[in-house]
């Protein structure tokens, strides 16, 4: 399963360096790192809850995994220009079998919440669902594949999402946080962007521009590392301190 280096998104470096290659396929496709931080922005916005029912909670991370981690990502692998970064282990069958039946599941569970408690959520639903085919599919000539879309789709509409699920309304304050949690997705997309550029460029160099490449590589590298941890860590912490003071 060799492939050129320009696509082997296999040497990435949320992808585990160690395990049978399907194991590191795997991990390598839920991009958890980035996927953390959707499910973090979910979770920052069921924190903002005057009153937090826990179990809406669980299921919009969960919603979110399914959807974006698995299906959104089973997706992006199918793309629009038949690069396959992945390699043959995953054929397009598969893929799309990944997708549909994450992503089905994933509604299930959402309209169980809107039928039974939040019909606001259904807006959201309904504009998550348009991107995740539009964004990774590039439908539209790719007019929906861009930063301030991503940041949008993948940034602000999960902490809407994740406060929408637990009071069926909205509020100066979530707008706010989704306002500042797409801005952070924009710089991630933003990062993300040429640091793909350089691990894809390929073909002869002189020994100082390779090094040089690397050192910009490894720079970026660090503030994909860096913003997602950071993401992740502040959601625990909300997370932390919600349980604490919490009645259950």
């Amino acid at each position: 399963m060799k492939l050129d280096a320009a696509v082997d998104r296999r040497t990435e470096w949320f992808v585990p360096g160690w395990g049978p290659p399907a194991f590191r396929v795997l991990v390598g496709l839920l991009f958890l790192p980035y996927t953390g931080m959707v499910l973090a922005y979910t979770i920052m916005g069921a924190m903002l809850a005057d009153d937090i029912h826990w179990d809406r909670a669980g299921a919009i991370v969960l919603i979110y995994f399914l959807a974006l981690g698995i299906g959104a990502h089973a997706l992006d692998a199918l793309g629009s220009t038949g690069v396959k970064p992945w390699g043959s282990m995953l054929s397009p069958s598969l893929l799309w079998c990944l997708a549909l039946s994450s992503v089905l599941i994933a509604y299930g569970i959402g309209l169980y919440y809107i039928v039974t408690a939040t019909p606001l959520l259904a807006p959201i639903a309904m504009a998550e669902g348009f991107f995740l085919f539009a964004y990774n599919l590039e439908w539209f000539n790719g007019t929906f594949h861009t930063d301030a879309w991503f940041a949008l789709s993948w940034g602000a509409l999960p902490v809407l999402a994740g406060y929408v699920i637990q009071t069926n309304r909205l509020s100066p304050e979530v707008l706010l946080v989704a306002m500042a949690m797409g801005l952070l997705s924009l710089v991630e997309i933003k990062a993300s962007r040429p640091y793909k550029a350089l691990k894809r460029r390929i073909g002869p160099m002189l020994l100082e521009s390779a090094r040089q490449q690397e050192e910009e590589i490894r720079r970026f590298e660090m503030i994909l590392q860096s913003l997602s941890a950071a993401v992740i860590l502040l959601s625990l912490g909300l997370l932390m301190w919600r349980v604490q003071n919490s009645t259950f």
